[in-house]
């Protein structure tokens, strides 16, 4: 019993140390305004991995945008949890985050803009974190999967994005050769809000040069990853979130690899 109760003290004690989540803040600024982004990523690895802009929901970055990002970087990848907004705006209501997410959707240049600096700073970490700058790419959630299907319009070297339940209407249309990178949308099928625009989006990608799917999760609606959301168009899915996140590693990893 003793060696037992050993061992598993041993495992926990290798657990905690390979467990080491290193959350460091990066600023920047632009048109006078202050942003402040977290890099997340394991410590304990010392590998170099492929970094990823990460663009939270609506309500920014916050202490679950944090830790979903420390879920899904673990230690395969280096993440920004980005900063849209400003270090001033952090939404706490629904009200407050449709404020704050109205001057980017009706200015997509800025958008574009923003996201764009924010794979510049990932980029600049390389010399204090064990970025691999040669494979990087960017995922995001709700509003966030807007941001990052918009860095993909705007050309940016990254080899693949990722966008859960995000709104998949252009705003600004895209030049049809404008993509580097490899396009993965996953929205629910029951997703009143960003559904609509399913058949623009793929006319959208099917004119365009970039390496597209587009998956549609059956007896999902809005929000299938956003963890403690209940509400009937906004709702957890453990199931969605699972095999979404599962298609995510997958893609991330071929474009990576630059395999089919």
């Amino acid at each position: 019993m003793r060696r037992i109760l050993f061992a598993l003290l041993l495992l926990s004690l290798g657990f905690a140390a390979s467990a080491k989540m290193v959350h460091r803040a990066v600023e920047w600024t632009d048109g006078g305004t202050r942003f402040h982004s977290v890099l997340v990523y394991d410590d304990a690895v010392a590998t170099k991995r492929p970094g990823l802009v990460m663009v939270p929901n609506w309500y920014g970055v916050n202490d679950q945008a944090i830790a979903k990002a420390g879920m899904i970087a673990g230690s395969q990848y280096v993440i920004l949890l980005t900063d849209m907004y400003g270090k001033d705006v952090r939404p706490t209501s629904n009200d407050q985050a449709k404020a704050a997410v109205q001057p980017l959707y009706g200015d997509r240049t800025l958008m574009r803009r923003r996201v764009n600096l924010a794979l510049a700073q990932l980029k600049a970490q390389a010399g204090s974190a064990p970025l691999d700058t040669g494979k990087l790419g960017a995922i995001g959630f709700c509003f966030g999967g807007s941001a990052v299907l918009d860095l993909a319009r705007s050309g940016a070297d990254v080899a693949a994005v990722v966008s859960f339940h995000g709104a998949l209407d252009a705003g600004k249309a895209a030049q049809p050769d404008h993509f580097k990178a490899r396009v993965l949308a996953i929205n629910g099928a029951d997703d009143n809000g960003t559904m609509p625009a399913a058949d623009a989006f793929m006319d959208e990608m099917r004119a365009s040069s970039a390496d597209w799917q587009f998956v549609v999760l059956g007896n999902a609606v809005h929000c299938f990853t956003e963890v403690g959301e209940n509400s009937p168009g906004c709702k957890y899915d453990a199931r969605a979130a699972a095999r979404s996140y599962r298609m995510m590693h997958d893609w991330l990893g071929a474009a990576f690899a630059g395999k089919p």
